[in-house]
């Protein structure tokens, strides 16, 4: 430690879409010599992947919801964990509280802003979630992933700062290696991936929309897959019938390594995934969850797609036939695939990391850096108020 460290707070939901960004910071913050402390629920405490040096804290944290009815055992439990951070920050005596979104990061915040520390909140994704939306008045600084963020309320952008999704540093280090050469007689690989959530469609979908691929790109296939385990037999049949080689697993272990060799990316659009796609400079079909909380991973495309990195096709269109129609798209041409994957490295914000912990350094310290301004006016000085009132209502929206 040095004569300039100082102590953070980190809070988040337990799961990985929340942790992941917040295991970056620790580390980054950890590196800078400075004490981290995380407060989650039980489900975060446990999660693979959580550095060694980084305390976790359980806290109750209620969930609300539209029925009213349960709101008002919601509220008793932030209160309770407001006052169980309380007594952590009166010890701990952090320089800055950051919320990475999920219910137990609101009581972890409210505390902060009771005692006048400042806190910081992060937004994997481009909608803001339901506690980052709740907070968003109250809090010093809001960090981005996105330059476009729906339900950010436009009096509160002057306090926005663009830094991006912070992801693993070993997919981090493929981004200088070049994109797989992928020539007219060369291998064409292709990963797939879809999480616990809605991967079954993948698995439906995928291995006939490669059968319908021109004979010169489908003799040429190399496919990659991750499947449910009750998914994985069937899909090892579906290739088997089409003759296409198909490495199939319920879970890689070094997916770094899979996503270097890979020419082609279809799967979900959660945050992450996103940020690791725009790091390596990957081309991606993306079929955005139709269930995700408020629409956020057909919001999370918007950029990639934009800039030609990727093409989105909504799940009620994902077909066989609509399927290869994009991917010919894509790839009939080499030129065509190598530059979406340009645009897809142009969209990567490789200092995602550094730059979140420039923000969350400024607090208690030197006076607050810009990252990438995204709104007018600095944010300092805004109002830390510390309220419970209209908490339910907010979250229910």
């Amino acid at each position: 430690m040095t004569a300039s460290a100082r102590h953070f707070v980190l809070a988040a939901g337990g799961t990985g879409g929340h942790l992941t960004p917040a295991f970056a910071l620790a580390h980054e913050l950890e590196r800078r010599g400075h004490h981290v402390a995380l407060i989650t629920d039980e489900r975060g405490a446990a999660i693979p992947g959580k550095p060694d040096f980084l305390t976790a804290h359980v806290l109750p944290a209620g969930r609300f919801g539209k029925n009213p009815l349960r709101w008002l055992g919601g509220i008793r439990a932030v209160l309770k964990g407001r006052s169980m951070a309380k007594r952590l920050f009166e010890t701990f005596e952090p320089s800055a509280v950051i919320g990475f979104g999920g219910y137990p990061a609101l009581p972890a915040l409210l505390a902060a802003q009771s005692m006048a520390i400042p806190t910081v909140i992060h937004e994997q994704n481009a909608v803001l979630g339901r506690v980052n939306r709740l907070m968003a008045g109250r809090v010093n600084a809001i960090a981005t992933a996105y330059p476009e963020i729906d339900r950010l309320k436009s009096k509160h952008r002057n306090k926005e700062h663009l830094v991006g999704n912070p992801v693993r540093p070993g997919v981090l280090s493929l981004r200088e290696e070049p994109f797989p050469a992928f020539a007219e007689e060369g291998l064409f690989r292709v990963l797939v991936t879809g999480g616990s959530q809605g991967a079954r469609v993948l698995s439906e979908v995928v291995p006939d929309g490669l059968s319908m691929l021109p004979p010169a790109l489908r003799s040429r296939l190399q496919v990659t897959q991750q499947c449910r385990p009750e998914d994985l037999e069937a899909v090892r049949s579906r290739y088997a019938n089409h003759d296409i080689p198909a490495e199939l697993a319920t879970y890689f272990e070094d997916m770094a390594a899979t996503l270097a060799d890979a020419h082609l990316f279809i799967g979900r659009a959660g945050a992450s995934t996103i940020a690791e796609l725009t790091a390596v400079g990957r081309p991606a079909i993306l079929v955005p969850l139709p269930i995700a909380t408020d629409d956020h991973q057909a919001a999370n495309t918007r950029e990639m797609v934009k800039a030609g990195g990727a093409r989105s096709i909504r799940q009620t269109r994902f077909e066989a036939k609509e399927l290869a129609k994009q991917i010919r798209a894509m790839a009939q041409k080499p030129e065509t695939l190598a530059t979406a994957a340009h645009a897809a490295w142009n969209c990567g914000r490789p200092k995602a990391a550094s730059d979140l912990a420039d923000l969350v350094e400024s607090f208690g310290g030197a006076d607050m850096m810009d990252v990438i301004r995204v709104g007018e006016n600095n944010a300092r000085g805004a109002s830390q108020e510390a309220a419970t009132n209209g908490a339910a209502k907010d979250l229910s929206e």
